[in-house]
C-alpha cells in the first residue's frame, strides 16, 4: 500500500475511533457502547445455570463474535495511535486487553485441572464496563474532581482510622473478651463497622459505657458520610463553572486564586462575580 493512502487511512480511522466530534466518530462510540452492553449482559446471563444449560452454545458463539469485534478495536487503536506502548500500558489500554484476554485463554488452556483457572479468568470480561466510562464525559468531570479533593479525602481517611484505632482500643480496655473485644484489632474492626453504620451485631457492648461509646461512634458516623460528599461536591461545582472571566480578553479557565489573566494580564474580578457588561 502506498505510505500516503495509508497514511490517510490511518488518520481516517484515528478520527473515527478517538474523535467524538465527528458524525462517524459518535455513530462508532454509539454502536461501541452498545456491543458493550450486550456482551456483558450475556456474561451476566451466561451465569444462571438454568439459561447456561439451555442457551449454553448460542452464548458462547455470540461471546466469540463479540471478543472478535473487542479484538479487532483493540488492534486499530494500537494501529492508528501515534504512540502504541503508551496506550497498550495505560489503564484503558489495560482494560480493552483484559476485556478480550480471557476468551482467548479459555481456548488456549485445556484439562480437567485448569476448568477452575478459566472459570476465574473468564470473569474478567466485566471489565468491559470500564470501556463506558471513556465515553462518557461526566465521568471525567468527576475524575478531575476526585483528583482535585485527594489530599482532602487522604486527610479524612487519616482521621477515620485515628478514631477507629482510638475507639478500638477503649472498647478493648473497657468490654471483656467476652462480649468479643478478644484483641485491639477485632475491637477496631467492630469500630469500623459501627462508624460505616453497617452494624453487623456480631460484637456488641455489654457494659454501659461501652454503649455509650458505641452510640457516639453512631452519631459520628452519620457525620462522617456527609465529609466526602462535601468535599467532591466542591470541587464538581468548582469543575462546572468556568472561574472568572477577563473584562478585557474575556478569557475563562483560571485557577481559583488567580488575580490576573492568564492571557492578557489584566486584573480579574472575584470568583463568582459576573463581568461588567459592556453600554
Amino acid at each position: 500500500m502506498d505510505p500516503e493512502r495509508k497514511e490517510s487511512l490511518r488518520s481516517h480511522f484515528r478520527r473515527v475511533i478517538f474523535g467524538t466530534d465527528t458524525p462517524s466518530g459518535k455513530a462508532f462510540d454509539v454502536a461501541l457502547l452498545w456491543a458493550i452492553l450486550i456482551s456483558v449482559a450475556l456474561v451476566m446471563l451466561e451465569s444462571v445455570p438454568a439459561i447456561k444449560d439451555k442457551y449454553g452454545w448460542p452464548l458462547y458463539i455470540a461471546e466469540l463474535g463479540f471478543t472478535a469485534l473487542f479484538s479487532v478495536e483493540y488492534a486499530l487503536r494500537l494501529w492508528v495511535i501515534n504512540k502504541p506502548l503508551r496506550y497498550a500500558f495505560s489503564f484503558f489500554g489495560i482494560v480493552d486487553l483484559l476485556s478480550i484476554l480471557p476468551t482467548y485463554l479459555s481456548l488456549i488452556l485445556g484439562g480437567a485441572h485448569s476448568l477452575m483457572v478459566i472459570r476465574v479468568l473468564r470473569l474478567l470480561r466485566v471489565f468491559r464496563v470500564f470501556k463506558l466510562v471513556r465515553y462518557i464525559q461526566e465521568a471525567g468531570m468527576l475524575g478531575r474532581a476526585i483528583a482535585a479533593s485527594r489530599r482532602k479525602i487522604l486527610v479524612f481517611l487519616m482521621a477515620v482510622m485515628s478514631i477507629t484505632i482510638i475507639f478500638g482500643t477503649v472498647m478493648y480496655l473497657v468490654e471483656s473478651p467476652e462480649a468479643g473485644f478478644t484483641s485491639i484489632p477485632t475491637s477496631i474492626y467492630w469500630a469500623i463497622v459501627t462508624l460505616t453504620t453497617v452494624g453487623y451485631g456480631d460484637i456488641a457492648p455489654q457494659t454501659w459505657f461501652g454503649q455509650f461509646l458505641a452510640a457516639a461512634i453512631m452519631i459520628l458516623g452519620y457525620a462522617m458520610i456527609a465529609v466526602p460528599t462535601g468535599i467532591v461536591g466542591v470541587e464538581i461545582s468548582r469543575a462546572q463553572d468556568p472561574g472568572p472571566e477577563c473584562t478585557s480578553c474575556h478569557a475563562t479557565g483560571h485557577l481559583p486564586d488567580a488575580r490576573f489573566c492568564r492571557r492578557c494580564g489584566a486584573e480579574l474580578p472575584p470568583w463568582g462575580a459576573s463581568p461588567a457588561k459592556e453600554p
